[in-house]
């Protein structure tokens, strides 16, 4: 069975820019039995948003992912799973295993949880700050949001933000804190290939047991798999 794959920046497209650097799109190719898989680079989509960049006022710090970074990952993920289905390869099998594996699961789980910071600050009545955090989230990570507010805000409206989203929101603040507490700027993610790990999983529980004793680690880990598959 020989199965090749190379990532290459698409000349035919428009540039774009990756963190004020023109360039043209990163794309993966994967050839199997003569036949060839074209598609989009996940992790240049991903890494390309705002949120990953950072610049400090009044500083020359200016910094992000940059390509080689991308192009790691993805020949991470794609290696993973030329080899977990090694047995029965095919194109459809890999477009399919590339969809689910080589996602950020924070990234998939932050868009619920800024819906629920924009509920919650609304029923608050803070309905400015509610508008305000909808509009700017794509510039920042969620994750950093709910430590400043932690500053900002009064105690008991914290309090009852982290409470509430016990109940209310996506796990992704344990999700973000366990990825944060293994990962190094600028690539901060956490991949489902390395989330269905199951020495990943053992870890996880560990982080939720020390710093989210109020919450179910293996409720968690359902829900995730549910909401995943």
């Amino acid at each position: 069975m020989k199965i090749s794959y190379k990532t290459y920046l698409n000349y035919r497209l428009k540039q774009v820019s990756f963190h004020g650097i023109l360039t043209f799109p990163l794309y993966v190719q994967v050839t199997f039995e003569r036949k060839t898989h074209f598609f989009k680079s996940y992790y240049f989509e991903l890494f390309s948003k705002e949120r990953y960049f950072l610049t400090v006022p009044g500083t020359s710090i200016a910094e992000g992912p940059g390509l080689l970074q991308v192009i790691g990952m993805e020949t991470e993920v794609i290696r993973f799973i030329i080899e977990k289905y090694k047995d029965d390869f095919s194109l459809e099998i890999f477009k399919k295993a590339y969809a689910y594996y080589s996602k950020d699961l924070c990234d998939e789980l932050e868009s619920d949880f800024l819906a629920y910071l924009f509920t919650f600050f609304y029923d608050e009545g803070l309905p400015a700050l509610a508008e305000t955090i909808k509009t700017g989230a794509k510039c920042v990570i969620a994750y950093e949001l709910v430590r400043d507010l932690k500053t900002a805000l009064q105690k008991t409206i914290y309090d009852k933000l982290i409470a509430n989203s016990v109940y209310y929101a996506p796990p992704y603040l344990p999700a973000y804190g366990f990825m944060k507490a293994t990962k190094r700027w600028p690539m901060l993610c956490l991949t489902m290939m390395e989330w269905e790990q199951r020495d990943t999983q053992k870890a996880f529980r560990s982080y939720v047991s020390n710093h989210y004793p109020e919450m179910d680690a293996d409720a968690i880990i359902a829900q995730i798999k549910k909401g995943s598959s």
